[in-house]
């Protein structure tokens, strides 16, 4: 059995059944429309159900997982006798990862004799989907959790995130553009090209003009970036737009003969934030 247990949060956009598959235990953050109180967990309302409402006009509001929810839930564990690894949500996004730090820190002093670490994957969607990935391979090939993480401490700084948005409403929502950049940007087909830098922060690189040109883009910061073009692990998670998620995926079979191991759907707590139409691209590079 193995001696320690991969905690994460809704924040990695992967699918339960997939998560339980790669032994990996998930918290999830919540949710609820500005038009409702009702809040939703993010696993209680399905994805296509809600993007149709933001495409409607809602507007969703997400709540990061408390201290007390990670106590709960890194408990039973430690009651085993299992050390406990969370991996959480960047910090540079979202309030998670403290909490599920100062649950850690708290249970340390109880239970004195496991290892509880939190670990701040600086990544988002199936950016800490990726990392889990890895990690869920390390501890499965029998690694201690102090291996690792020391394993984690040297993926992370070139875990890269590539996306684009189709509206710009939603990112002039979270201020990461201007009013007027939303506007002019959607009137003229402009799609920005951002990634997630090394501080785990939503940092605009570039633009591209029109749908197509921007997932182009992607394209080519993989084959730019990429450690290993034709064999590295590969990640596409969409904004209920699958169908663009496969074009992508194809252009990098065709250009550099990689396959796309994994396509998902990204989460409601992270659609909130980036709407209908998100496409991110996940691999290893060189650097971020």
């Amino acid at each position: 059995m193995s001696q320690f247990v991969i905690y994460t949060d809704s924040g990695c956009d992967i699918a339960a059944e997939v998560l339980e598959k790669w032994g990996v235990r998930c918290q999830y953050l919540t949710f609820r429309f500005n038009d409702s109180e009702k809040e939703y967990a993010g696993n209680e309302m399905p994805s296509k159900e809600f993007y149709d409402k933001m495409r409607g006009g809602g507007v969703a509001k997400t709540a990061a997982v408390n201290v007390e929810q990670f106590c709960a839930d890194f408990t039973p564990a430690l009651e085993q006798g299992l050390d406990v690894l969370y991996i959480g949500l960047s910090s540079g996004i979202s309030n998670t990862y403290n909490a599920g730090r100062l649950a850690a820190e708290q249970l340390q002093e109880k239970y004195p004799d496991r290892k509880i670490i939190a670990f701040d994957s600086l990544s988002a969607s199936a950016g800490l989907g990726l990392m889990l990935s890895y990690a869920a391979d390390q501890r499965d090939a029998g690694k201690s959790i102090d291996e690792t993480l020391t394993y984690l401490n040297e993926l992370r700084p070139g875990l890269c995130h590539w996306f684009t948005v189709e509206d710009l409403v939603y990112l002039k929502r979270g201020g990461r553009v201007s009013p007027a950049t939303a506007i002019v940007g959607n009137v003229l087909g402009i799609k920005p090209v951002m990634h997630v830098d090394d501080a785990g922060k939503l940092i605009k690189v570039t633009t591209a003009h029109g749908r197509k040109k921007s997932l182009a883009a992607l394209a080519a910061k993989y084959k730019e970036t990429a450690k290993d073009p034709a064999g590295g692990r590969v990640f596409i998670s969409h904004g209920d737009c699958e169908e663009d998620a496969k074009f992508l995926a194809r252009m990098l079979k065709e250009q550099n003969g990689v396959e796309v191991e994994l396509i998902t759907m990204i989460s409601p707590v992270i659609g909130a934030h980036s709407g209908p139409g998100t496409i991110a691209l996940f691999f290893i590079g060189n650097e971020r």
